[in-house]
C-alpha cells in the first residue's frame, strides 16, 4: 500500500454514527465489504462481520468500532434551546464555538452557544467549563425546532477531512481511520491461515459494548483490536506522558486500561514488524480503554488477543491528526499478521 484513498477515508468520517445509532455509517461499511468476503452479517446490535474463511476452522476476530463520540438530546426548551447529555468522553472546553448536526427528521446545523465571556464574573472567567454550561442553538424558532426534532435524536460533530502537510485532520478519525485499515486490508489479505472474522463493532464509545456481543458469538481463538491512541508528541509534554508519536511507525499495543495484551502476540507483532522492515512503537496507555479486552475476555477461556493502535494527535476533539505513513504501516502490520497467524509457536 503506497498512498491512502482520501476519498473513502473523508466519507468514512464524515457519515454520522453516534454510539447507539450507527445506522448511516453501518449502511455506508456495508457498501464496501458486501464483495470482500464469504459471508456479511449484522447482529441484533448492530454490529458487521464479514467472514473471510481460511484453510483451517481456527478464527482470528479483528475489531474496529463503527460508532463516533456525539450526543443526544435531552431537551428542548421554550426558546427552542437544545440541551443535551453526551454519548462517550468530552473534554467540555473542546466544545467551544463548534459546529453540531443534529439528526431529527432532517439533518439541521446547529453551534455550540454558552454565557459570553464579555458578561462573566471574574470567578467564571477562571472557573473550567462544564457540560452543562453549553447549549445548542439552531437559529430557529421553536415551533420549527420542534417539527424536526424530538427528545432522544442523536447529535454529531461537523467538520471536514483536510490533508496538513504528512497528516490527515480532521473529526472522528477515532475511530473511523480503523474502519478504513479494516476496508483496506480485506482487499489486501490472501492465503489466509484462518478463518478471519473482521468486525466492524457498535457502541464501543460507551462501554465496548458491541465488541462484547460479537466475541461471545464468534468465540475466537485469536483477537486483534484496531484503535487509536494518545500522540501527546507536542510542545511542553514530558516524555514519559507521550506515549505514541506521530510518524514513528504503527503501534503495538502492550497494555490499555482494560488489557494486558497477550505477551505471545505482542511478540508476534514485533518479530513481524521487524523481520518485514515495518516502523512500530510500543504503546502503553494507562488510561482509556479498547475493544482489545473483549476479544480477550469474552470468549471461553479466553483468546490470544492483542492491538494494532494507529497514534492520534488531539484525541475527542474536531482536529483529530494522523500520519499518512503510520497509517499505511498499520495496514501493512495487520496484513501480515492474518497472512501468518499459522507461522507462529503460540504454545510457549
Amino acid at each position: 500500500m503506497k498512498k491512502i484513498d482520501i476519498k473513502l477515508l473523508n466519507t468514512i468520517c464524515k457519515t454520522p454514527g453516534a454510539p447507539g445509532f450507527e445506522k448511516p455509517i453501518r449502511d455506508f461499511i456495508l457498501s464496501k465489504v458486501k464483495d470482500l468476503a464469504d459471508e456479511v452479517s449484522t447482529d441484533n446490535m448492530g454490529n458487521i462481520t464479514a467472514l473471510k474463511k481460511g484453510k483451517s476452522r481456527k478464527k482470528v476476530m479483528v475489531a474496529a468500532h463503527m460508532d463516533e463520540i456525539g450526543f443526544i438530546v435531552t431537551h428542548i426548551n421554550d426558546e427552542g434551546y437544545i440541551h443535551f447529555h453526551t454519548l462517550g468522553g468530552f473534554d467540555p472546553k473542546t466544545l467551544t464555538a463548534q459546529r453540531v448536526i443534529v439528526h431529527g427528521k432532517k439533518d439541521v446545523i446547529g453551534v455550540m452557544g454558552a454565557k459570553p465571556i464579555h458578561i462573566m464574573s471574574p470567578e467564571e472567567r477562571t472557573k473550567t467549563p462544564k457540560i452543562h454550561d453549553y447549549y445548542i442553538d439552531l437559529g430557529l424558532p421553536v415551533e420549527e425546532v420542534k417539527k424536526i426534532i424530538k427528545i432522544g435524536d442523536p447529535i454529531t460533530r461537523e467538520r471536514e477531512l483536510i490533508e496538513m502537510g504528512d497528516c490527515i485532520n480532521c473529526k472522528s478519525l477515532d475511530n473511523r481511520i480503523s474502519v478504513y485499515i479494516l476496508i483496506e486490508t480485506l482487499k489486501k489479505v490472501k492465503d489466509m491461515p484462518f478463518d478471519l472474522y473482521a468486525v466492524f463493532t457498535v457502541q464501543e464509545e460507551i462501554g465496548i459494548r458491541g465488541a462484547s456481543v460479537a466475541t461471545q458469538e464468534i468465540q475466537p481463538d485469536f483477537g486483534i483490536c484496531l484503535d487509536t491512541t494518545i500522540a501527546f508528541d507536542t510542545p511542553g509534554a514530558a516524555a514519559h506522558n507521550k506515549i505514541t508519536k506521530l510518524g514513528k511507525g504503527t503501534a503495538i499495543k502492550i497494555m490499555d486500561s482494560k488489557t494486558v495484551c497477550d505477551y505471545r502476540m505482542v511478540e508476534f507483532m514485533k518479530q513481524l514488524a521487524d523481520k518485514n522492515k515495518i516502523t512500530w512503537q510500543p504503546e502503553i496507555l494507562t488510561a482509556g480503554g479498547t475493544d482489545t479486552s473483549a476479544l480477550q475476555q469474552m470468549t471461553a477461556g479466553g483468546s490470544i488477543a492483542g492491538a494494532i493502535s494507529i497514534p492520534t494527535r488531539n484525541i475527542h476533539q474536531v482536529i483529530e491528526m494522523v500520519h499518512k505513513m503510520d497509517v499505511i504501516n498499520s495496514v501493512s502490520l495487520l496484513t501480515l499478521s492474518l497472512e501468518n497467524l499459522d507461522q507462529y509457536d503460540w504454545s510457549h
